[in-house]
């Protein structure tokens, strides 16, 4: 077998070198068979053919067009707005709730004195009909729970605990004790305090003072 071989090639012999029709001989190996060989010249271009050749022949298909332009609803298939009505929220008014009362404020206010005026001279043992004329100028009515106590002095015969004259808030009341003047000259006071039903004294003390002869 020859060392040579004639290559086949698939250009017409237009395209071969030189435009003659002698093939271009090829070195090869004797086992390597057929060889196919691109001309040396225009190797380039005519590449560059044969590509956009199959690629004009796969676009040459049809090929479906994705775009889909934008389908004008009727007005019967557009959406319809739907107002809703707030319904105004059902408040329960709450019940009145009562008013709680602040506590009241006792308090007894001294006028003057309607009998034995201070220093007052008596005879040994003779009765004393004393009696103030004062206010009950806090916010308290005074009732059967108030009380008039000794706070100092001699009791000069009376108890030493009185139930004070009932009177209501901005008042006059007169507050009357009946002593008795001791055996003995000489002078006495005996002072007295109002006190509420919880046990509080208020208010301004009221006082007997006298003077015993021999």
């Amino acid at each position: 077998m020859s060392r040579f071989s004639t290559p086949i090639s698939p250009y017409p012999p237009s395209l071969w070198e030189g435009g003659e029709k002698t093939p271009i001989r090829r070195r090869t190996k004797p086992e390597a068979g057929l060889v196919l060989t691109l001309p040396k010249r225009k190797v380039g271009w005519i590449g560059l053919l044969f590509f956009i050749f199959i690629a004009l022949s796969a676009c040459s298909g049809k090929t479906e067009n994705l775009y889909l332009p934008p389908t004008r609803l009727s007005n019967a298939q557009l959406p319809t707005a739907i107002l809703l009505t707030p319904t105004p929220a059902q408040v329960t008014p709450l019940a009145a709730q009562p008013t709680p009362t602040p506590p009241c404020a006792d308090s007894l206010s001294y006028i003057e004195d309607l009998t034995i005026p201070d220093g007052s001279l008596v005879a040994p043992g003779e009765g004393l009909d004393k009696r103030w004329l004062v206010e009950n100028n806090g916010t308290c009515n005074w009732d059967q729970g108030y009380r008039l106590k000794l706070v100092a002095g001699p009791d000069l015969g009376a108890a030493t605990e009185q139930g004070l004259y009932p009177a209501r808030s901005g008042t006059q009341a007169t507050i009357r004790i009946v002593f008795a003047a001791p055996a003995e000259a000489g002078a006495y006071r005996s002072a007295w305090q109002a006190y509420s039903p919880d046990g509080q004294s208020f208010g301004d003390p009221v006082f007997i003072d006298i003077q015993v002869g021999p």
